[in-house]
């Protein structure tokens, strides 16, 4: 084995490396230790590199670093290692001095005597003087000892950057814990108030605290989105703020927030464009700086601007600015919260007080209201279709949509909310002309349900144009509109209710009213036949001992034989029409046929004309055999005068569940929508009696149709005709 053996001098070379390279390596694991949140062990690392720097050079070292940078200030931190004895004024730095020139200079300073004259090495941060490391060696540096201090320096700078950053990261943590504890504060202040100005009062005064500001005010948009209202104002000693509307638009600061939606950060409102627009909080406050801060919803509404003024420039930075906007979001929460509560509390109350119609109306108003969109329509299950119940689009209330083939009923049969981006590309949406007519692109539709489980009973639709947006994310919008549909479901339960509670009770009324009238009409009838039945008998006895002087005058023997023949037709007729006063004997009855009776019996006008559809085919209904005839002929008689004998009336009818049915309608002037209800009135003076009936009209139509277990409605606009709508009940249904 051969053993190589260095020159005395390489030997010291190596051993002085090697030392070097095992300070530098301690020196780096005590970095690494440094806290990553709170910077601690800074001061043992820097402590740490003085004694290296002691080691390496064989005399005292001292390490000064300036936390602030500035160098004519105490240091931030000092290490010294060994017996340094230098005068204070030698560690000061001076113009000129070594220090001094290390600092500025931002190189090392090496002396050029080894007399403990002090050598300097700058400790630089991203370039920018921190701190200097220096010895006072007695002797001459070498080569090795001349880079480690270098390196040495350079991880003193490491090391303040390291606790630095170390520092800017607890502080930030701190203001976003601060910051995250002041949001948690908003959402209790917007839970606990009541009113929406309470919200935003409170939300404002916390604004103020938050960034410093010293005033501040809420301006909401109006309902036209092209005013800005204020809602609230905060500040100490405000004189008389100015609270006027301003307009949406770039001649205000707050309206151009609201025109850009964007956040406006402004060191000095004395630069430009500023100073030109600037619109006073207060005349008699300079402001210097100020933040604006748009409220804009999920939907993409504009709510209104959050802005903070302050007499001191740069008082708001983009921390300032990100706060502001997170409070602003919890004000836009908090308005939309409230405008559904307030919506729920009117409609509420309209459930008990209106009728459901009025309900469905003010129920799509709303929707366009809380969700921002054009247009909204209510649609309600009849039979196997979709009646149009609500709407403020081009479309007549009662269109209908197939319930098995139409994207509305999809969303019916499955109960689940149904969301679409183009209408204009959905193949079953049944009014695909009037979606690219009006530039429809998306819908949310949801089910009206009134509990959390059963069928759905309809469906409450909105929709927006292509420049809106999509509802795909807008969970908001899907939570509001299934409130809506609930309360519309309600609706649908109640109108439901009213019908069915006063069917029963005109029912009890007329069965208690014809019970009556009954009697009333048997003892009537007896009475009047008595007395109209001594009639004929005493005509055959003055006909019996008249007889030479009746056959002497044709005229007495004429007139005594009209005598009996008017009181044989008084009989006869008044038989009749107190047979309609008698209990219904209700039966199974072809509607084909009391149509065809109705017709055979009226004595229509030749410009009038009546078809009839979908008739043939039908399931029997419930009802009086004459007396249905007289229902028909009541309605197409009074088709024909509203008409002034010229027109068209149609007889459809088709099966609803448990129902049939049968519209008749014409094209007359129709009737007006306040009187829907009164023509139907006992004592409604609107018609004209028609010859050979009781003279009742359309008090007598729904009485029968009362007394069969059905009813009667009427829709018309009062300008293009009207339809009567009768719902007769199927006679398996009143049998089961």
């Amino acid at each position: 084995m051969v053993t190589l053996e260095l020159p005395v001098t390489e030997q010291e070379d190596t051993s002085e490396l090697a030392a070097c390279l095992a300070i530098l390596d301690d020196v780096t694991t005590a970095m690494n230790a440094i806290s990553a949140t709170d910077g601690s062990g800074i001061q043992a690392v820097l402590q740490q590199i003085a004694d290296g720097a002691r080691l390496i050079a064989a005399a005292p070292a001292m390490l000064l670093a300036w936390g602030d940078g500035d160098q004519n200030g105490a240091p931030a931190w000092q290490a010294v290692s060994g017996d340094w004895r230098l005068s204070e004024s030698a560690t000061q730095v001076q113009p000129n001095s070594p220090i001094w020139t290390a600092l500025h200079e931002r190189r090392p300073v090496i002396a050029a005597t080894a007399d403990g004259t002090p050598c300097w090495w700058p400790v630089l941060m991203a370039g920018q003087p921190a701190g200097v490391l220096g010895v006072a060696p007695a002797r001459p540096l070498s080569g090795p000892a001349v880079t480690t201090l270098g390196i040495l320096a350079n991880q003193a700078a490491t090391s303040l950057a390291l606790a630095q950053n170390a520092g800017r990261v607890n502080k930030d943590l701190a203001r976003t814990a601060e910051e995250l504890q002041r949001l948690r504060r908003a959402d209790l202040l917007i839970s606990s108030r009541l009113k929406l100005e309470d919200t935003l009062e409170a939300i404002l005064e916390m604004a103020l605290e938050v960034t410093g500001a010293h005033y501040g005010i809420f301006r909401l948009a109006d309902a036209s989105g092209q005013k800005l209202v204020t809602a609230a104002v905060a500040g100490d000693d405000l004189g008389q703020p100015a609270v006027e509307t301003l307009p949406i638009n770039t001649t205000s600061i707050m309206g151009w927030a609201a025109k850009v939606r964007q956040p406006l950060l402004i060191s000095d409102l004395r630069d430009n464009p500023w100073s030109r627009v600037y619109y006073p909080l207060d005349r008699g406050i300079e402001m210097r700086s100020e933040l604006a801060v748009p409220l804009i919803g999920a939907s993409g509404r504009l709510e209104g601007v959050l802005n903070l003024e302050s007499p001191v420039v740069g008082a708001f930075s983009q921390q300032d600015s990100e706060l502001l906007q997170s409070l602003a979001t919890q004000a836009v929460i908090a308005i939309q919260e409230q405008r559904l509560l307030n919506a729920l509390q009117e409609i509420a109350e309209r459930l008990l007080s209106d009728p459901p119609q009025q309900v469905f109306d003010r129920l799509v108003q709303m929707a366009c209201e809380l969700l921002n969109v054009p247009i909204a329509s209510i649609w309600v299950i009849s039979g196997d279709e979709l009646e149009l119940r609500a709407t403020n689009a081009a479309l007549q209330r009662g269109s209908r949509l197939p319930l098995h083939d139409s994207l509305t009923g999809a969303c019916v049969m499955t109960g689940e909310p149904l969301v679409v981006n183009d209408l204009r590309r959905e193949a079953r949406f049944h009014l695909h002309d009037l979606a690219v007519k009006r530039n429809w692109a998306g819908a949310l539709m949801v089910p009206l349900r009134a509990g959390v489980t059963g069928l759905a009973t309809g469906a409450f639709s909105v929709y927006c144009t292509a420049s809106d947006r999509s509802f795909a994310t807008a969970d908001w919008d899907k939570k509001v509109l299934m409130v809506l549909a609930h309360h519309a479901a309600l609706a649908v339960v109640e109108a439901e209710r009213r019908d069915a509670l006063r069917a029963a009770e005109e029912q009890r009324a007329l069965a208690e009213t014809f019970a009556a009238v009954g009697d009333i009409a048997a003892n009537l009838l007896h009475r009047i036949n008595n007395k109209i039945g001594t009639i004929p008998v005493r005509v055959e006895g003055i006909q019996d001992k008249c007889l030479p002087a009746l056959q002497d005058d044709p005229y007495l023997a004429h007139n005594l034989v009209e005598i009996e023949r008017s009181a044989a037709e008084a009989m006869a007729i008044m038989r009749e029409n107190l047979y309609l006063l008698r209990p219904i004997n209700a039966q199974a009855i072809e509607l084909a046929e009391g149509i065809a009776e109705a017709l055979a019996s009226c004595e229509l006008p030749p410009g009038v004309e009546v078809r009839v559809e979908d008739i043939d085919g039908l399931p029997t209904v419930t009802a009086g055999p004459r007396r249905l005839a007289l229902v028909f002929a009541n309605l197409i008689e009074n088709a024909a005068i509203a008409m002034d004998g010229q027109g068209l009336i149609t007889i459809q009818g088709r099966r609803m569940g448990r129902w049939v049915e049968v519209r008749v309608a014409d094209n007359g002037p129709g009737v007006p929508p306040e009187l829907h209800e009164r023509i139907f009135d006992f004592n409604f003076s609107g018609r004209k009696a028609h010859s050979g009936k009781l003279g009742f009209g359309l008090w007598w139509v729904k009485t029968l149709m009362a007394r069969f277990g059905g009813s009667v409605t009427v829709d018309s606009d009062g300008q293009h005709g009207a339809t009567f709508i009768l719902r007769l009940p199927l006679a398996a249904a009143k049998e089961s």
